[in-house]
């Protein structure tokens, strides 16, 4: 029926209303399905690439931190009379060399990877193969570094050659797509190290806190404790350095891009486990790529054989302590920047205020 003339009701159009264009644009601007609830989307690239911020200073942090370490062995060595003192010497300062060659290698490695997020590059082949090769590099520096200043003897091609595999290994954990948790395991794992160094300055007055005396009995008891208590603190290092940063990274995105996903529980829970996996790992590169400086140095006499077997069920423990207190207080600080659930009762409530 057609409308009369005079009436309130306005005429209908016979032509259809204009629809959006395939882009999601309408007459009056964008639609909301195209800007979406975080703001406009870009439909030709879609998110931008996750990178871990301040990688140039973890690099350098990192590989200051393996020249550091590379330096204060040969200096020990050097300084030892030659033959049993330095194998033994040798095989003492070897893991310190390979947990900080392995953090060496994945800092680097996540450096050259970010370059290549950030020129929009993700494809996981390409990243995987940067990571290794970056890494590949600071093991090749490391190692000619080596062979180059350290004395000739039996032990320099086993250093030379475990701490090459470490920072290899070390670039190839780089090459993980999710960059922020790897950088914030890598931070954790770098500040768990200089921890446990700054550590050592306060053994001697912990040791007399424990009863350490004269007795055998009472030495070892210390002794254990001592290294509980190292342990438990260099996991609350781990874990609140890991959500540290890994909140710093999530600001950064938030900022960067909106439509960025934050990180969820396990991206907190395995930054803050990354340390200890660290510490384990070294642990298996020592014992598979040094295992003949570590049977030389235990050959030596029996005192060495029961300290070698000592020291490396000792990395173990702390390995396994830092893991498990690193995961559970990167969870609980993440669990305390969670707000209380929100109910549907709460809602109409929320509405009626805001009017």
């Amino acid at each position: 029926m057609t409308k009369q003339p005079g009436s309130s009701a306005p005429a209908e159009s016979d032509r259809p209303a204009p629809a959006a264009d395939a882009t999601g644009t309408g007459p009056d601007g964008p639609t909301d399905a195209a800007a979406g609830a975080d703001g406009p989307a870009d439909a030709t690239h879609g998110p931008l690439p996750a990178v871990a911020p301040g990688t140039p200073v973890l690099a350098l942090l990192a590989l200051g931190w393996l020249v550091a370490m590379l330096w204060s062995t040969r200096e020990v060595i050097n300084s030892s009379a030659a033959g049993i003192t330095a194998i033994s010497l040798s095989a003492f300062a070897l893991p310190g060399v390979i947990s900080a060659a392995l953090v060496a290698g994945a800092a680097f490695a996540l450096f050259g990877v970010d370059l290549l997020a950030r020129r929009g590059s993700d494809r996981v082949t390409l990243r995987f193969v940067a990571a290794i090769g970056t890494g590949l590099l600071v093991a090749l520096a490391a190692a000619f570094a080596i062979n180059l200043t350290y004395a000739d003897n039996t032990t320099t091609n086993v250093i030379a050659g475990t701490t090459a595999a470490a920072a290899t290994i070390g670039g190839a954990i780089a090459g993980a797509r999710n960059a922020p948790v790897v950088g914030a395991v890598v931070a954790a794992a770098l500040g768990t190290l200089l921890f446990v160094v700054a550590f050592s300055r306060a053994r001697d007055p912990l040791f007399e806190l424990f009863g350490a005396g004269d007795t055998q009995e009472s030495l070892l008891g210390a002794a254990k404790w001592v290294s509980r208590t190292e342990s438990l603190l260099a996991g609350l290092v781990a874990g609140l350095l890991a959500f540290g940063y890994l909140t710093w990274a999530r600001r950064r995105a938030a900022r960067r891009d909106a439509a960025t996903p934050a990180p969820r529980w396990p991206a907190y829970l395995l930054a803050g486990a990354g340390p200890g996996l660290l510490l384990l790992l070294a642990e298996v590169i020592i014992r598979v790529g040094g295992r003949s400086l570590l049977d030389l140095a235990g050959a030596l006499s029996e005192a060495d054989a029961v300290a070698q077997t000592s020291l490396g069920t000792s990395r173990v423990d702390n390995g396994i302590w830092v893991l498990f207190v690193g995961a559970l207080t990167a969870m609980i600080a993440f669990g305390r920047t969670l707000g209380p659930a929100r109910s549907d009762d709460d809602e109409p409530a929320e509405a009626e205020a805001a009017r």
